[in-house]
């Protein structure tokens, strides 16, 4: 059985007791220190008390979905990584999700191993460059020892997957890092490269960055990748 840190603590949140034994067996035998809840208000009662490293939390519950989770945890503050589980196979639905907050989704129905390799990638070490160096491109500055970005002295509020991005970025200013490049450093699994998902997440970093119509510094180079630089 391989060996967690104790406080490798996961937060299963769905309704369909079936799905979530299952889910939260399988996880027990990887070695996780596994809670689950049954639908979404009582996940929302107890998340902050079980202070989980992650949340597995699917989307359509009775009451309190999974969305409206989401969405509640990120206006309260909370950033705990949350991966989505959803029934629904078509892109405005998986983007809807990461647009409510979440750091990665998993379509149902889906193999075990599949599952272990995204909570893996959300419980990576906190620093995709595993420096200290504090990381400045023009007025964007962001410290990786602390987990956080500034724009104009502004702090922004990132999700995990922004942070680990927008590090990248940063870490490679003027360089174009592909999407393939991006996918396995971010997501550390053999994602579906044709998804959204990574498009979506620009969009959100630019919202972030561009706040007040400061000047872009995330570009696109089209058919390649991405790459930040100064104006």
């Amino acid at each position: 059985m391989p060996a967690h840190r104790e406080k490798d603590r996961v937060f299963v949140v769905e309704d369909d007791a079936h799905v979530r034994e299952a889910v939260e067996r399988a996880l027990r035998f990887e070695g996780y220190d596994v809670h689950t809840a049954v639908d979404g208000n009582d996940a929302l009662l107890r998340v902050a008390d079980l202070a989980p490293d992650v949340i597995v939390l699917d989307v359509l519950m009775p009451g309190t979905d999974g969305l409206a989770v989401c969405r509640i945890l990120r206006d309260r503050g909370n950033h705990t990584p949350i991966l989505m589980l959803t029934a629904r196979h078509e892109v405005s639905d998986r983007v809807a999700g990461l647009d409510a907050g979440a750091d990665d989704y998993l379509v149902k129905p889906f193999a075990l191993d599949e599952l272990f390799a995204r909570v893996r990638a959300l419980l990576r070490r906190s620093s995709i460059t595993d420096g200290d160096e504090v990381l400045t491109v023009a007025d964007l500055v962001l410290d990786p020892s602390r987990r956080q970005a500034w724009r104009a002295g502004r702090e922004l509020e990132l999700t995990k997957t922004e942070f680990d991005l927008l590090e990248l970025l940063m870490f490679n200013a003027g360089i174009v890092v592909t999407r393939d490049s991006i996918y396995e450093r971010i997501w550390g699994y053999d994602f579906e490269t044709s998804s959204k998902s990574l498009d979506v997440y620009i969009g959100y970093l630019r919202r972030k960055t561009e706040i007040d119509g400061a000047p872009r510094l995330i570009h696109t180079i089209r058919g390649i990748g991405y790459t930040v630089r100064t104006p």
